[in-house]
């Protein structure tokens, strides 16, 4: 058999880091092996031994150029893509992407197997897992009780969104979820017989993927986002979040060496969704895609909870034959639709086909038009979720008293579970809108109210007044006599859906209004007028149905936070408010926008100092903080992982309570595959656990330590601040290079979101919103924002002052301080993605020479540094040197990684010349760009 496509042999990978590959890893060896030989036979058998042999000659030209930095390999590369026909390049594109894809499936695949063999093997918990945070725990001195209280007061919130750069289709989706199926099935004993008929399979899944359209050929619809949302959902979240709660219950037993916990009603780890909600610079989110979004996530769980009620009815055969029940049992039996004679002594069977006729008709009232099974006889639908639950607790009470316990564990225990936590909602859509809308709309109401001619030029002091006033009064300033802008009257009638919204589908469904650019205490009383005049607000009572939630974004955003909510918790309509909630106030961090403000240092060191002067300000309110952190994909936008990130937070800042977004591919990259799915949930609330109940005492010495850390950072975040907003923001020509040498362009023209990618139609960098941003820089292989200004930061701070002592002093940091630890690893991970060589081929598509040597010149210094200056501080002179499995990954994914990123210049670089020539555009070329741009974040993994 021929070589298979992209990666065959690790020696084409002359980078990768001297560690030998062990018997562990040769099952993910095998595997990629194996998917690549497959999609290279269906390569040849789709498409000719032509375009076989032009990707593969590719593959190995491209690694030349990387192994030797050969330039006449870089030359033979150009010629190549140069000779390209239009439908090669697409063929050659949709073979390096799909082993992008492959290749993540069978490491996914290794992750599970890995970690079977550690729990079949016996191993202790390893990090990550919640065994190991309360083996922590136990180890430091909290008890059991104290871990109970914690999961019944604590709220984890992985919180869903939809960007413009997710790209999976959910087609696509299902077919790699199959193979990774068939791949899992390969670890099991099986007959030659059924060896043969697994690889047919593959193979013709394989052959599936390459015969369906990767892309989208319309733009994508928010209605088409949530969809794409909900599969997973489906895939991941409704039976693994419940049996991660049973694994959790199960290990505080094994910890504490007794019976496991029982928790109850506890509902610590819940689902958020901004898509269909968010209308932060997205036109196509309203009313009615929120209630849109609402009737989709209604009718998807009732559609489970449907399947679930009936398998569980074929199930429970239970005959008062043999056992026993309890009275309240008999009598949900006797209330049942089903009256037939042949399960007159089946009592769980005839309650069963009751509560499906309810739940049929729920589903019906709440939007489902196509229910699948017909019910027998009509009934009443339930009220809510908790009457659906307490129908189940009524089957499993009785079962338990009588002889059934043990059937309750397969599936019932599960769908109590979910019960609880998904109710009949699913997850808390959040609504979000930017300050300045709500200021446009308030002005419109009080001036066509007579209150005030010019609201938005009052002072900060004066607009407060005089919303505090309006909010004293018992009328309302809309009238429906009056005639408004399409904006207000937009803006009112999500407010008024949020409502209706809640009346209908429970008061988790909507819960949250996020205010992006939160710059003042008005901005906020603004959403709560909007509540009011929408009937969520109840001033009597100080009951406000939607916690308002301000969302600090940019670096002077973050600097006036603590400000602002000592300010608005001070308010005594708001102390009303907030005793209300529990005593409880959320407050979000934008990760996005800081970065792209301030660079990467200068970010994470405004994040942090936020954070302790907001925990800080609680304290003294003698309010619980609850942080949304609005983390992404890329490390420039809070990304990196997950566990780590909560265990560096400062003291204080989690307590039991945590919201954090995922966004764009890094929702498939996680939540794809159940098995890693449920390891990611894992990982936060393992993490949680342990940031909110590890002891963080300090003795003097620790806080002095801690103290002279934060100096130094504070000094460091100056100088790489200055440096950053000296490239991005005061380099002459800056702009023109990034819309040149990274395919901004491209990604903005393309249909890989519902939103646009700038906030307004401008080229300014400001405008841009954060997300393509980063995305685009990952694409050209610099990730500029996950790096830029540490090292010259670093390199003025040491020259400024006892160079050999200073050093010292950031080592000791770097073993000493979790958060500059996880801020220098993730700043590794980044620089391990990073390649110069690459870059510059971007590079090459400024037009301007002059320009394009002068700033690609300065940032490729500044990379050289900050390598320099992280390698003294850590001692390793190689990327990851602390994480082989992450190495080895990272650099076994370029030999295909990097094909499609000088494909993807040469289809840029034609699409621009072709620019110039309306009459000569090719769609074909639009579909190569989208088709890389697929293949290289799948490539990279955490782009978005």
């Amino acid at each position: 058999m021929d070589k298979p496509v992209a990666l065959d042999n690790p020696a084409d990978n002359p980078d990768a880091p001297a560690v030998q590959t062990t018997d562990k890893d040769a099952p993910l060896k095998e595997d990629i092996r194996l998917l690549g030989r497959l999609l290279g036979d269906v390569l040849r058998d789709q498409e000719g031994d032509a375009v076989f042999d032009v990707v593969e000659t590719i593959r190995q030209t491209a690694v030349r150029f990387r192994r030797d930095a050969d330039p006449e390999a870089g030359e033979e590369l150009t010629t190549l893509l140069h000779k390209l026909t239009r439908n090669q390049t697409i063929s050659v594109v949709r073979a390096f992407s799909y082993f992008s894809h492959l290749a993540n499936i069978a490491e996914d695949q290794h992750h599970n197997r890995r970690r079977r063999a550690h729990l079949l093997a016996g191993s202790r918990p390893r990090e990550g897992s919640v065994g190991h945070a309360l083996s922590r725990l136990r180890g430091a001195g909290v008890d059991q009780k104290t871990v109970e209280t914690f999961f019944r007061n604590a709220l984890i919130a992985p919180v869903l969104t939809a960007h413009p750069t997710e790209v999976q289709r959910k087609s696509i989706l299902d077919a790699e979820h199959d193979i990774a199926r068939l791949l899992a099935e390969r670890d099991l004993p099986m007959t030659p017989k059924e060896q043969v008929r697994n690889l047919q399979l593959l193979q013709a899944r394989i052959a599936t993927l390459w015969q369906t359209r990767m892309l989208r050929y319309t733009k994508l619809t928010v209605a088409d986002e949530i969809e794409n949302a909900l599969s997973y959902y489906r895939i991941t979240f409704l039976r693994e979040l419940p049996a991660l709660y049973d694994d959790i219950e199960d290990e505080i037993g094994v910890q504490y060496h007794g019976s496991p916990a029982q928790l109850g009603d506890a509902a610590y780890v819940q689902m958020g969704s901004w898509i269909g909600g968010d209308r932060d610079g997205n036109p196509n989110v309203n009313a009615d895609t929120m209630r849109h979004a609402t009737m989709r996530h209604a009718t998807t769980i009732l559609e489970w909870y449907l399947d679930e009620v009936h398998a569980l009815g074929a199930e429970l055969s239970t005959s008062t034959l043999m056992v026993d029940i309890t009275p309240a049992m008999q009598a949900l039996a006797e209330r049942s639709t089903d009256q037939s004679e042949h399960r007159a002594d089946e009592p769980y069977r005839r309650a069963l086909i009751g509560m499906y006729a309810r739940l049929a008709a729920s589903a019906r009232e709440l939007g489902a038009v196509n229910i699948l099974r017909k019910e027998v006889g009509h009934a009443a639908p339930y009220r809510d979720a908790a009457e659906f639950a307490a129908d189940l607790q009524v089957l499993a009470e009785s079962l338990q008293l009588n002889h059934g316990a043990m059937l309750v564990t397969p599936r019932l225990a599960g769908l109590m579970r979910a019960a609880r936590i998904f109710g009949f909602h699913l997850a808390s859509l959040d609504m979000r809108q930017t300050s300045d809308v709500h200021e446009r709309v308030l002005a419109e109401l009080f001036e066509k109210a007579r209150v005030e001619a010019d609201y938005a030029a009052l002072s900060e002091a004066d607009k407060c007044k005089l919303l505090l006033a309006e909010l004293a009064q018992p009328r309302l300033l809309y009238s429906p006599f009056e005639t408004y802008t399409d904006e207000t009257q937009s803006e009112l009638a999500i407010v008024r859906a949020a409502r209706e919204i809640r009346q209908r589908y429970g008061t988790r469904a909507i819960r949250n209004y996020i205010i992006s650019h939160t710059e003042a205490v008005s901005d906020l009383l603004e959403v709560l007028l909007l509540q009011k005049e929408a009937g969520l607000l109840r001033i009597g009572a100080g009951i406000a149905d939607v916690m308002v939630i301000p969302l600090f974004e940019t670096i002077p955003d973050l600097q006036r936070a603590s400000a602002i909510m000592e300010e608005w918790m001070a308010l005594p309509l708001v102390t009303r408010i907030i005793h209300n909630q529990g005593r409880l106030q959320e407050v979000m961090l934008g990760y996005s926008d800081s970065n792209k403000d301030g660079g990467f240092l200068t970010s994470n060191w405004e994040l942090y100092q936020a954070e302790l002067k907001l925990v800080d300000v609680f304290e003294r309110a003698g309010v619980k903080l609850r942080l949304f952190h609005g983390r992404g994909g890329t490390v420039g936008r809070g990304g990196g992982p997950s566990y780590q990130a909560i265990l560096a937070q400062p003291p204080g800042t989690v307590n039991g309570q945590i919201r954090l977004t995922e966004q764009g591919e890094i929702i498939a990259s996680k939540f794809s595959n159940p098995e890693i799915g449920r390891r990611n949930l894992e990982l936060l609330v393992a993490a949680t656990l342990e940031a909110s109940l590890m002891p963080h005492g300090q003795d003097r010495g620790k806080a002095e330590r801690l103290a002279a850390y934060e100096a130094v950072m504070a000094e460091l975040s100056q100088r790489a601040y200055a440096a950053y907003r000296n490239l991005v923001y005061e380099t002459p020509g800056f702009t023109d290079y990034f819309f040149a040498a990274t395919p901004i362009a491209e990604i903005a023209e393309l249909n890989l979101g519902s939103r646009p990618a700038s906030r307004k139609k401008t080229r300014r960098i400001e405008d841009l919103r954060a997300i393509p941003w980063g995305f685009s820089w990952g694409q050209c292989r610099l990730l500029l924002p996950g790096w830029y200004g540490f090292g010259s930061a670093v390199s003025s701070w040491l020259a400024d002052g006892p160079q050999e002592e200073r050093l010292t002093m950031l080592q000791e940091m770097v073993r000493e301080w979790p958060f500059f630890a996880t801020l220098l690893s993730n700043m590794d991970m980044v620089l391990a993605k990073t390649d110069l060589a690459i870059a510059s081929r971007y590079a090459g598509l400024v037009p301007d020479v002059a320009l394009r040597e002068r700033i690609f010149k300065r940032i490729a210094a500044e990379h050289g540094e900050t390598i320099r200056q992280l390698e003294a501080i850590t001692g390793n002179s190689e990327r990851l040197a602390g994480n082989p499995l992450l190495a080895r990954s990272i650099q076994n994914r370029f030999a295909y990684l990097d094909p499609l990123n000088h494909l993807q210049v040469e289809l840029i670089h034609r699409h621009r010349a072709m620019a110039h020539k309306p009459g000569e555009m090719d769609p074909r070329v639009h579909r190569g760009i989208h088709l890389s741009i697929n293949g290289v974040a799948a490539g990279l993994r955490n782009t978005g």
